[in-house]
C-alpha cells in the first residue's frame, strides 16, 4: 500500500513538473508577451519576468520593444531636374503596441522595409539634386512622415530616418567639380581685387604723406635695400624712378626735322683754332715786309723786290700746309668760314 502511494506521488510529481515546464515562460525586460488562447487574443499583455500559460492551449509570442535599425537598400531614381541618382537610407523604428504588431500586420519588419523603399523613391522624384546634397534635414522629415503614417496602425512608430549616401554619375561629379572650382576662383579674384583696392587707397595716402616730406621716399628706399640684403641674396635690385625712364626715352627719340635744313656748323672751339691759323700768315707777312723795307732804302730797288718776293713765297707756302692738315682734321666748314677764301684774302692783303 505504501509503495503504491509512493509511486502515485512520484507520478503526480513528475506530471506536475512536466506541466510546469511546459507552462512556464520567461519574458525579457525589453520584450512583451502576447498570449493567444485557442487563436483568440488575450487582452492582457505579459510583461517582463516569469509567467505561466496553459500548455497546448495558449501560445505566447514575444515582441521586441527595442529600437530597430533597418538599412534601406539603395534606390535609383531620377530627380526633378532630370539627374539619375542612387540613394540609400537608414530607418530607426520601435514597436509601441505589441498586440497590434502581432495582429494587424503579418511581419511588421518587412512592412516597414517596403514602405521605406517606396517612400525613398517618391522623395527622390520630388526633390532636386541640390536638395539631396545640401537640404537633407527637410528630406529626412518628409521620409519620416511618409513612413510613419501607415506604420501607426501596425503598432510601430518611426523614430528617425536618415539619408545615408547619394551616389552620382561620374560625368555629373566632373561637372560639379568644375563648377565648384570656377566658384572658388571667382571668389579668389574678388578677394584679390578687394585687397588691391584697399592697398591702392593706402598707397595713395602714403604718397600724399611722402609728397610733403620728400626725404621719406629716400628712407623707404633704404629700408627696402636693408630688407632685401637681409635675405643674403647675391643680386640686389634697386627701384628705378619711372620719371627718369620716361626722360631717357624722350631723349632717345630723334628731333622732328625743321622746314629749312640748316647747315651743320663746327663748334666754337674749332672756329677759334681756324681763326688762329688764318691770322698767323698775316702776322708772318707783316714781319717779313718790315726788313724788306729797310733793305730797300739801303740797296737798289731791284734786289729789294727779289728779297721781298722770296719771303712772300715762303709765307704763302706755310698757310697752305696748315690748311691741308686742318682740312683733314676738321669737318667741312660752311662758305662764310671757308679756309681757302680766307687764305686768298690774307694773300691779297
Amino acid at each position: 500500500m505504501i509503495e503504491e502511494l509512493v509511486t502515485a506521488g512520484l507520478t503526480l510529481g513528475s506530471v506536475g513538473a512536466v506541466y510546469v515546464a511546459a507552462a512556464a515562460r520567461v519574458v525579457k525586460q525589453y520584450e512583451r508577451g502576447v498570449v493567444l488562447r485557442l487563436g483568440k487574443l488575450r487582452s492582457e499583455v505579459r510583461g517582463p519576468g516569469f509567467t505561466m500559460i496553459v500548455p497546448f492551449v495558449d501560445r505566447l509570442q514575444k515582441v521586441n520593444m527595442q529600437i530597430v535599425t533597418m538599412p534601406v537598400p539603395g534606390q535609383e531614381g531620377i530627380t526633378r531636374d532630370n539627374v539619375t541618382v542612387r540613394v540609400d537610407a537608414v530607418v530607426y523604428f520601435k514597436v509601441v503596441s505589441a498586440a497590434d504588431a502581432v495582429i494587424r500586420v503579418e511581419d511588421y519588419r518587412f512592412a516597414v522595409a517596403q514602405m521605406a523603399q517606396t517612400s525613398l523613391r517618391s522623395i527622390i522624384g520630388k526633390s532636386d539634386l541640390d536638395d539631396l546634397l545640401s537640404n537633407r534635414e527637410k528630406l529626412n522629415q518628409g521620409l519620416e512622415l511618409m513612413i510613419d503614417s501607415p506604420a501607426v496602425e501596425w503598432g510601430v512608430t518611426i523614430d528617425r530616418v536618415e539619408i545615408k549616401d547619394v551616389s552620382l554619375p561620374e560625368t555629373m561629379k566632373r561637372s560639379m567639380a568644375r563648377q565648384a572650382e570656377a566658384d572658388r576662383e571667382r571668389r579668389a579674384r574678388i578677394i584679390n581685387a578687394d585687397a588691391e583696392l584697399q592697398a591702392s587707397k593706402k598707397l595713395a595716402e602714403a604718397a600724399k604723406e611722402m609728397a610733403d616730406t620728400p626725404s621719406a621716399l629716400q628712407l623707404r628706399l633704404l629700408q627696402t635695400v636693408v630688407a632685401v640684403a637681409a635675405e643674403k641674396n647675391s643680386t640686389l635690385v634697386l627701384p628705378f624712378p619711372v620719371e627718369l625712364l620716361r626722360f631717357l626715352e624722350r631723349a632717345q627719340q630723334p628731333a622732328p626735322p625743321s622746314q629749312e635744313q640748316q647747315p651743320s656748323l663746327p663748334s666754337p672751339e674749332l672756329f677759334a683754332q681756324l681763326q688762329k691759323l688764318l691770322s698767323q700768315p698775316q702776322q708772318q707777312l707783316a714781319r717779313a715786309e718790315e726788313p724788306s723795307a729797310e733793305s730797300a732804302a739801303e740797296s737798289s730797288p731791284a734786289p729789294s723786290y727779289e728779297s721781298a718776293s722770296e719771303p712772300k713765297r715762303s709765307v704763302q707756302s706755310a698757310p697752305s700746309m696748315a690748311e691741308q692738315s686742318l682740312r683733314e682734321q676738321l669737318p667741312p666748314v660752311p662758305e662764310p668760314f671757308d679756309p681757302d677764301s680766307g687764305g686768298s684774302k690774307s694773300g691779297q692783303v
